[in-house]
């Protein structure tokens, strides 16, 4: 019985050591990212392929040129990109030709891919402009949230899409989600003439609808860790949201600005700093429904699970502690 007692004590001692290192690490990491709201990156560029030039990307806080940018995060997307790419371009390019107040902009974020990602990138805007299509290069991997932060702070959109690169998302999905926003914003607005930029608004592709059957058809253990997910979820961001981890999400340009310029998370779990960050800023959240098909190739597996839960334990102790502060 003493032995029993004293293999306890070593147990108990043990995870108490555990405890209090994984703690320690997460206020260390929380407190390192505590000014990571602070754009001091070097001012970043654009390469113009035809010319070999290089051309200084626009800021948030500088007045759109635009009236749409579509932002697509891709990191060894080389089979999957053209496709996508090609099936957007094709959408945007007929709808400015039917009306000539339409214009648009594809960023396009390399996050340090090793395969042939930056050359496809390349290839598309020779072929359709670096006023239409741009590359940004981040020269190493950082993660999702990461490549889109950077692409929606150099973005010249009124509105600004982010979208994934595999084309999971039908594009022309998205006119649902801006004329949710548009909605909202002429609401919203004082006046007959308003700009829809001007109002904050952020509206969330959602497969929540497909979850029933996405239940029935997914093996057990994804189904038990997508629920224990969700729950996490709930803790950290409270409710409101009920798929945040759909990778089809607009925003208008001054909702932009006051997220991406204080989100911290740099990898999967960042949807869900943005859902944190709008209530924050009293930004209105619209959910809607959108096409969504899955696609050979996902990024996303159980070791994913681990990583998640790191972040979302970094944003609760960065702000509930207030460590991370909102900078408006």
């Amino acid at each position: 019985m003493a032995s029993l007692w004293s293999l306890m004590e070593v147990l108990i001692y043990l995870f108490l050591v555990a405890a209090c290192g994984l703690l320690s690490a997460i206020i260390f990491e929380a407190n390192r990212r505590r000014l990571n709201y602070s754009y001091v990156e070097a001012p970043a560029v654009f390469e113009d392929p035809n010319t070999s030039t290089q051309v200084s990307c626009p800021s948030i806080f500088d007045p759109a040129e635009k009236y749409i940018s579509l932002v697509i995060p891709a990191y060894n997307e080389e089979q999957r990109l053209p496709g996508a790419l090609q099936e957007t371009i094709d959408y945007l390019q007929e709808r400015a030709a039917k009306d000539k107040s339409f214009s648009y902009e594809v960023v396009i974020v390399d996050d340090g891919s090793i395969d042939g990602t930056k050359g496809v990138g390349r290839e598309f805007s020779k072929k359709f402009s670096v006023d239409n299509v741009r590359v940004i290069l981040l020269g190493r991997n950082h993660g999702k949230g990461e490549a889109i932060r950077k692409g929606m702070l150099h973005s010249r959109g009124e509105l600004l899409l982010m979208l994934d690169a595999d084309g999971a998302t039908k594009v022309n999905d998205l006119e649902k989600l801006e004329n949710q926003i548009h909605a909202f914003a002429k609401k919203e607005s004082s006046g007959s003439s308003f700009r829809v930029s001007d109002i904050p608004v952020a509206a969330f592709g959602s497969r929540a609808h497909l979850e029933e059957k996405a239940l029935a058809t997914r093996k057990m253990y994804r189904n038990f860790l997508m629920k224990g997910f969700h729950l996490v979820v709930l803790l950290t961001a409270g409710p409101g949201i009920r798929d945040t981890q759909c990778g089809f999400k607009m925003f208008t340009r001054s909702a932009a600005r006051k997220l991406f310029t204080n989100i911290r998370l740099k990898r999967w779990c960042f949807d869900v700093e943005i859902v944190y960050l709008c209530k924050r800023f009293h930004i209105p959240m619209v959910e809607i429904s959108v096409n969504w098909s899955e696609i050979p190739g996902s990024k996303v597996n159980p070791l994913s699970i681990p990583n998640m839960l790191w972040e979302l334990a970094l944003m609760s102790m960065g702000y509930r502690t207030g460590m991370w502060r909102v900078h408006t």
